[in-house]
């Protein structure tokens, strides 16, 4: 597989790669390991483990983490209930604990979450493991078994080993430190927000027929957002969504009233939008974004 080959196949699935990304997916691949995509929130660190999965054909299985994200949420839940029924209705034919929890504690009772559920398909799917720094080093330890020997241990049952080696994407918007021992197990990708030029060709996939001035304009002044001290810097899918209400409302240039009408859908803080509406009250600055 050539990196321009797969750079080709992501843009076709609607993502821009640019060469360093489409060769660590790359390299991922073949070595059968994971790997971590550190960036900035709104990079497309999320959007590329999507389109990476519409590529390589494979079902995308997601774990969002968050703080106090535990094993019966990421890997698997014993179905108490169905448990408790069963023996209620088995309770002449089991004569001993062994007889019950022999039967009990089998794969007709597991709930699989998603770790469980990536190793057990019998096709390779893409797992995300979204924002891994959201979870807590706990987290992290328990995730080294499977990342590392592609298999799960169950107190109850022994080792479940991987029916197929799924494609792992593990998210981090650098909230805080990720451990040595994890960083160890994976291959290592930093998604910034893209340049002008790419920015710029990603507007041009979803809108082939934008104007060459305006698509300029947009990715300058979004550029000179991201320069300012934000709270919140605008994503790339909502400068997406900036373009299609100016592509709705016939706009073929950027003015100090138009971006005014507009800010809202790129900047989601009070204290950021009064900081850029204040500045576009100055002719100077709105002028020098476009003229430096």
């Amino acid at each position: 597989m050539k990196s321009e080959q797969l750079k080709q196949g992501l843009k076709q699935n609607g993502y821009i790669a640019d060469d360093t990304a489409a060769l660590i997916l790359q390299y991922s691949l073949l070595l059968n390991k994971p790997l971590l995509i550190e960036g900035p929130a709104g990079a497309g660190k999320t959007e590329l483990a999507k389109v990476w999965s519409q590529y390589l054909d494979r079902n995308l299985i997601r774990l969002q983490c968050y703080e106090g994200i535990d094993e019966s949420k990421a890997l698997y839940e014993w179905n108490y209930h169905k448990q408790l029924l069963y023996l209620q209705t088995q309770s002449s034919d089991l004569r001993t604990w062994s007889d019950a929890s022999h039967r009990i504690y089998s794969r007709e009772f597991l709930l699989e979450r998603p770790l469980l559920k990536a190793i057990n398909s019998e096709n390779p799917s893409v797992l995300l493991i979204d924002e891994i720094d959201k979870s807590d080093e706990e987290f992290e330890s328990f995730l080294l078994e499977i990342l590392s020997d592609w298999q799960i241990s169950i107190p109850e049952t022994g080792t479940i080993a991987a029916a197929s080696i799924p494609s792992v994407i593990l998210t981090s918007n650098n909230t805080r430190n990720l451990s040595n021992a994890l960083r160890r197990r994976c291959l290592y990708l930093y998604l910034d927000y893209p340049n002008e030029q790419r920015e710029l060709e990603i507007l041009r996939l979803h809108f082939p027929d934008l104007k060459a001035l305006l698509g300029k304009q947009v990715v300058t002044f979004v550029r000179g957002l991201r320069l300012e001290k934000l709270k919140k810097h605008p994503s790339i899918s909502e400068v997406i969504d900036w373009v299609r209400i100016l592509d709705h409302m016939y706009i073929e240039e950027l003015s100090a009233d138009r971006i005014r009408d507009t800010l809202n859908i790129l900047l989601k803080f009070k204290d950021d939008c009064e900081k850029i509406m204040d500045q576009l009250n100055q002719k100077d600055w709105f002028s020098g974004i476009f003229n430096p």
